[in-house]
């Protein structure tokens, strides 16, 4: 029951991140403060109704989420309010829910023992494998545009063609590639995490266009609202499991 009342208290705050991650793809810091001060009434129960051992479990998941999303915050892989959520969520819910919902025990699939007691990973797992649904609409949006004869198949999975002209409208959005010109001549580099798209950067590639260097279309990247995946991750976690694990166990044994 306690799961469940956990769940109910959770949804409107992930809900909320994600309309926020999609409208500024940013998620203000005091939802989590927030979250975690009117959820310390679950945490104080769970540590008085489990004990010690329970104190520390939550401490270590928490350390270890913390340690794992701050590797993928350095490279550049997860955003703050990502990272904030899944350390939010590792405190709360630190180890994978258990309940009885009409008559069916839940989540359906039990993860493996090693991520039983890491909630936040599992809600992780989900959310990645949930977000290859992107790459994959990026490239049918793309073949359907450009037919097969994309003149950069890779980044077909990663974004799409926009015009120059077209740029200072869009939000939301990187280039793909950094650009140099020299010699009347430019010069294209794909760039990790993409490039800030400003007014210099625009006029550049206007000033480029009129001098006949480029045509007027450039590849760009959209920042994709993650908090969209570990909300759907979360749910998926707590009411089925571990969609990676579930899914391995499809492919091999069927």
């Amino acid at each position: 029951m306690l799961d469940i009342l956990k769940i109910i208290f959770l949804t409107p705050f992930l809900l909320y991140s994600c309309i926020s991650d999609i409208k500024t793809r940013r998620v203000p810091n005091k939802l989590w403060v927030v979250m975690l001060s009117l959820g310390s009434v679950f945490i104080v129960y769970d540590v008085w109704s489990y004990g010690l051992n329970y104190l520390i479990w939550m401490i270590i998941s928490t350390v270890l989420t913390f340690a794992f999303v701050y590797i993928l915050f350095q490279f550049g892989v997860f955003g703050g309010a990502d990272a904030k959520s899944l350390i939010t969520l590792s405190i709360i819910f630190p180890v994978y829910p258990n309940f009885i919902l009409f008559n069916s025990d839940f989540p359906l699939h039990d993860p493996l023992p090693i991520f039983n007691s890491l909630f936040a990973f599992g809600i992780f797992e989900n959310a990645v494998l949930l977000t290859i649904v992107v790459p994959l609409g990026l490239a049918l949006y793309n073949v359907s545009k450009m037919g097969v004869n994309i003149d950069k198949p890779l980044y077909a999975f990663i974004g799409y063609k926009t015009k120059i002209s077209e740029l200072s409208q869009k939000k939301h959005i990187k280039l793909i590639e950094y650009f140099e010109i020299a010699d009347n001549e430019i010069k294209f580099f794909f760039k990790r995490g993409g490039v800030e798209i400003d007014e210099k950067v625009i006029n550049k590639l206007k000033n480029a266009q009129k001098k006949g260097l480029i045509k007027d279309d450039i590849w760009v990247t959209p920042g994709l609202p993650f908090m969209i995946p570990i909300t759907l991750g979360f749910f998926a976690a707590a009411f089925y499991g571990d969609l990676i694990t579930e899914l391995t166990k499809y492919i091999l044994f069927n």
